[in-house]
């Protein structure tokens, strides 16, 4: 490589690593970029990467000009250039091959999209580059989250946050947790989709990442304009209502400074949705008048949107702003405009196959059909909204997908195998050729003897050269085997080793747990079903006696395994310290008291820590029982009615703007049964289509089996656990602690 093209590396690397400096000086930049671009002595290398500097600092979305790039990659490839050089490209064109994934994402191709960063995945892996695999990931888990797949996009979002923390890429992990956050969101897990995007602004914010602080607040926004069932008072439609256009509108003010035109579209249709959904919340009318003006104002929003998402070509965007208007008319009962939005969604949604725009776009032309009394094509619609509702979820596609792999296993397989038949066909076709020669030779006559002689002893020589260099071979084989079996051997002693320490790990966490005999002593009629993912767990259970009040708690801490156990002793220490050195009793004070201790510990140490833990906790004296949580709630069964008492929804840990945690007392009756619990049992997948056991299915078994005693409850909420779980792994500890009066 020459002086200037050394020079050219410099300088293109230079503008791609510092893009704050560069977005500074664009027209500079671009007039740099355009220099090497456009001189014909310029290196192809040098070519490529000045190209993507320009597209990446122009933000340029054309699925040519990426394209381009990735081809002419390949072609440079071709020419077996450099180790270097050839992991330059292979970047360039991994990055190339996102951008058009992005683009086909845009477009509404959702399969395509998926095809694109899935080879984006094989070409990072290939260049063992953890970070670029992680993004690839997040980008595969997403689109598997918008198809409908959502414990397949988890899986992949679960690998990415993995890598993102073992790299401490503290902006990887944040929009990982922000992406997990969104598929709790589409399967109407709003309590876990908050925690997420909560957890990753509060990362966000810690970086000073402007565009990914923008991204939470409107993700949040979202669980508030969605949240839950909206047959509720007036004054909660409104808070929630304001609480989601405060958020948006912050957002949006990110966004624009950061000219993100297709984010700027969505939160416009979104805020647009909010007056759509709840009305005008700063409306002093009636609530008839309210949602009108709400629906008014939502359609200008929308319009506003749509109108920028058409200039973008984002066909996905524009889809959902098109079923948005639909809906906006047709609650003002203008239903010929309402039915030619509807129409023209449900024809571009059918046309890209994406299953949650049809089920949008039926249900509205459903309404429709309904209102014009064509009661056929309503049914007809009707039918079609509940098929892409149960598409939703379906992953039977990834049977589809299970096969597609065994058949490329076998197809390699039967590669090498044709490939060594082959080669033996080869060999004996060599061999008969020279018995060919040998017995023309012969028969040459006595002439040919010497000449055949010579050629003996020169093959002889060969092969004694060969049978030489193959003894040297299947030393060096040996050698290379008996230190595979030393290295193996080695592993084995070191998996011991760390499974040994591993077991004793668990002695000690066992060692802190309360005895079953102490618990039976305070808590005559109670179980503890307690299942931990590993070997040791980030769940653990705790119970004290102090005045006369028996306090006891079920906590979930951040991870499972060696992780979470290691948590869990110092919020057990601190649970611990609140009770016998501080002499409190109030299971809100101990919660604020435990919060203060662990955040402390964790202070100690030279890295930040975010760790902590979710707990609900009771103190129970006589029929008066207290009970505080975080995160984690409180149900009570009476007269087979379940009433549940909710946490605050902030953990023990590290947490933005803290608030004292509220102690609730409850006065119960003969015959209650309480119930507190960590996430692990509910966040089960399993059942005939793999998908979660879910909050409300946990309270249906509680009330179906709260007349038994707690040792049989126990047992049957073991067994309808084994039973969900099936041949799945299990997800995360488990622990629930069930008390009758």
């Amino acid at each position: 490589m020459n002086k200037y093209l050394s020079l050219g590396f410099i300088f293109a690397f230079s503008l791609l690593l510092n893009k704050s400096d560069v977005l500074a000086q664009n027209k500079k930049s671009n007039d740099s970029l355009n220099l090497i671009i456009n001189n014909i002595k310029s290196h192809d290398t040098l070519k490529i990467i000045a190209r993507a500097a320009y597209g990446e600092l122009n933000q340029i979305y054309r699925y040519g000009y990426w394209d381009s790039i990735s081809n002419t990659c390949d072609k440079v490839l071709k020419k077996n250039p450099s180790k270097k050089i050839k992991l330059t490209l292979l970047k360039k064109q991994a990055s190339a091959i996102s951008n058009l994934g992005v683009i086909s994402s845009h477009k509404g191709d959702l399969e395509k999209t998926l095809t694109y960063f899935e080879k984006g995945l094989d070409i990072y892996t290939k260049m063992e580059d953890l970070l670029g695999v992680a993004e690839q990931l997040t980008n595969i888990g997403t689109i598997k989250n918008k198809l409908g797949q959502a414990a397949n996009a988890l899986e992949y979002l679960n690998k990415a946050y993995a890598i993102h923390e073992s790299l401490n890429n503290k902006r990887g992990v944040a929009y990982t947790l922000s992406r997990i956050g969104s598929t709790y969101s589409n399967q109407n897990e709003n309590d876990q989709a908050l925690k997420k995007y909560e957890e990753s602004l509060t990362i966000f914010r810690q970086i000073k990442d402007e565009e990914g602080i923008g991204d939470c607040l409107a993700n949040m926004a979202n669980i508030y304009k969605n949240y839950g069932d909206l047959n509720i008072d007036e004054n909660e439609v409104k808070t929630r209502a304001k609480k989601a256009l405060e958020y948006y509108f912050e957002s949006l003010s990110i966004y624009e400074k950061l000219d993100r035109k297709h984010t700027i579209a969505i939160i416009l249709n979104n805020i647009g949705s909010v007056y759509n959904t709840l009305g005008d919340p700063t409306c002093n009318l009636t609530r008839e008048e309210c949602i009108k003006k709400g629906i008014e104002v939502s359609i200008i929003y929308a319009e506003q949107s749509l109108k920028l998402r058409e200039e973008l070509g984002d066909i996905n965007g524009s889809l959902n702003t098109t079923i948005n208007l639909g809906i906006a008319y047709f609650k003002l009962k203008n239903y010929v405009k309402a039915e030619s939005y509807a129409k023209k969604g449900l024809k571009t949604a059918q046309h890209y196959k994406l299953p949650i725009e049809i089920r949008n776009a039926s249900a509205l032309m459903t309404n429709i059909f309904e209102r014009k009394g064509d009661y056929m094509n309503a049914l007809k619609m009707y039918k079609l909204q509940i098929l892409m509702g149960d598409s939703i979820n379906n992953e039977n596609n990834q049977k589809a997908t299970a096969k597609q792999e065994a058949r490329f296993e076998y197809e390699k397989q039967k590669a090498v195998d044709d490939a060594e038949h082959d080669k033996e066909i080869a060999i004996e076709q060599e061999a008969k050729e020279k018995q060919t020669i040998l017995t023309y030779a012969t028969a040459g006559g006595l002439g040919l003897v010497g000449i055949f002689l010579l050629v003996v002893f020169n093959r002889l020589k060969v092969t004694r050269k060969q049978k030489n260099i193959i003894e040297e071979q299947k030393t060096e084989v040996e050698k290379q085997k008996t230190v595979v079996e030393l290295a193996h051997t080695e592993l084995e002693e070191k998996n011991k080793e760390i499974t040994d320490s591993i077991q004793y790990a668990k002695r000690i966490q066992n060692a802190i747990l309360p005895p079953n005999k102490v618990v039976k002593e305070y808590l005559q009629e109670s179980f503890i079903y307690y299942k931990p993912k590993d070997i040791v767990a980030g769940d653990f259970y705790w119970l004290e006696h102090s005045e006369g009040k028996v306090l006891f708690a079920a906590a979930d801490c951040t991870g499972h395994g060696v992780p979470g156990a290691m948590v869990s002793v110092v919020c057990n220490n601190g649970l611990n310290r609140s009770v016998r050195e501080y002499g409190l009793t109030d299971p809100g004070k101990i919660l604020d008291k435990t919060r203060e201790i662990v955040v402390e510990e964790f202070e100690k140490s030279e890295d930040e820590v975010k760790d902590g833990m979710d707990i609900a906790l009771c103190s129970l004296e006589g029929n008066t029982l207290k009970y505080a949580g975080a995160h984690n709630p409180l149900w009570v069964i009476r007269d087979g009615e379940l009433l549940e008492t909710k946490a605050n929804k902030q953990p023990i840990g590290q947490f933005d703007n803290p608030e004292p945690y509220t102690t609730h007392t409850l006065e119960l009756e003969k015959g209650d049964s309480l119930y507190i619990f960590s996430d692990g049992y509910a966040d089960q997948f399993g059942g005939e289509k793999g998908k979660k056991l879910k909050t409300a299915n946990f309270k249906q078994l509680l009330l179906s089996i709260h007349k038994e005693s707690m040792d049989k409850q126990k047992q049957l909420i073991d067994e309808a656990f084994e039973k969900w779980k099936g041949n799945l792994e299990q997800l995360d500890d488990v622990c629930v602690i069930g008390v009758k009066i």
